[in-house]
């Protein structure tokens, strides 16, 4: 054998070996995302995931392979978890209320983290935030229970004399038919001295009827509570106020930076990257049972200068204070 030859044949038994080994350690992680609504790509707040990911050493590609799946529009949804169930991944990953709970139904044994669950004891999915029991555990949004008081106070502040607040929900999201009872409503109103009526939009097109139905009712302004439906369609939504010239509030950041008057509400990308500490846990071997349900520790007020002077609003000094970001 020539000099050559044999340098290279030693060289491939080096290697080979080594290379075998880095392809038998990747792990699989299923997530099944929100998106941007298109069902082709991950949001920018779900990227936060990612940069998670990599502080724990974990890097798509070369270590992790992450398998995408989307949730949105709503009829991929039931396709979507079988596609990710039938990969048999390491871990998997979701995001909001429905998805979660189709995927927690779909399996018992792959290991779930889920991200932006309002109430995941309320809905079902866990025993006790402390002890959540079962194959899933994760981030959730749950807030205080004068968390929708406070948004109301913020729009009032915005918007002086302001006594019918609007509230849009989706009836179709289980966390809105668990926190928006009748007696929590009827009690926050007695206590704000104000209307709350309620308009509802589970499609895209519902929404139009819905943001109708609020100006009709001549309400002041209006609060859209949070959920996938007004994330994926905050562009219409955002669009849809102007066109009424109601003063919003909004509970996702991207809605200020797409021209919403006001955001309160948790940081959603701080949650997505503290959801990769429990990804590495997991992947190192620790059971969702063992892992608490975690809960937002940043909360973000974002208010949109331009858009207030477009509605004419004048910004309360108060309010730019505890602002954490004003845009221009």
């Amino acid at each position: 054998m020539k000099r050559r030859e044999f340098i290279a044949s030693a060289a491939a038994l080096l290697v080979s070996p080594r290379r075998s080994w880095a392809q038998e350690t990747r792990r699989r992680l299923g997530f099944l995302a929100v998106g941007d609504g298109s069902g082709q790509a991950i949001n920018q707040t779900e990227r936060a995931l990612f940069d998670g990911l990599q502080n724990y050493g974990w890097i798509d590609g070369r270590n992790l392979i992450i398998e995408y799946r989307f949730s949105q529009p709503p009829d991929r949804l039931p396709a979507s978890v079988a596609d990710l169930i039938a990969l048999s991944p390491d871990a998997l990953i979701v995001a909001g209320p429905q998805a979660t709970a189709a995927l927690k139904s779909a399996t018992a044994t792959i290991p779930i983290v889920f991200v932006a669950v309002g109430d995941p004891v309320g809905l079902g999915l866990v025993q006790s935030l402390s002890r959540p029991g079962g194959n899933i555990t994760g981030l959730t949004t749950v807030v205080p229970e004068d968390f929708l008081g406070k948004r109301i106070e913020i729009l009032r502040e915005l918007v002086p004399g302001a006594s019918k607040i609007a509230l849009l929900v989706n009836p179709g999201n289980p966390m809105h038919r668990l926190t928006l009872a009748e007696e929590y409503l009827s009690r926050t109103a007695r206590k704000l001295s104000m209307a709350l009526p309620i308009v509802e939009a589970t499609t895209a097109e519902e929404l139009d009827v819905a943001f109708a139905s609020a100006a009709a009712q001549h309400v002041d302004a209006i609060v859209d509570v949070g959920d996938v439906l007004t994330w994926v369609e905050a562009p219409r939504v955002i669009a849809l106020a102007a066109k009424y010239h109601l003063p919003a509030n909004y509970f996702f950041r991207h809605s200020a930076k797409g021209g919403g008057l006001s955001v309160y509400g948790p940081d959603i990308s701080d949650l997505f990257r503290r959801a990769a500490g429990y990804v590495d846990k997991i992947l190192k071997g620790a059971k969702p049972a063992d892992l608490p349900v975690q809960q937002p520790t940043k909360f973000e007020l974002i208010i949109n200068m331009k858009t207030a002077k477009a509605l004419g609003l004048t910004m309360p000094p108060s309010l730019l204070v505890r602002a954490d970001e004003v845009i221009e």
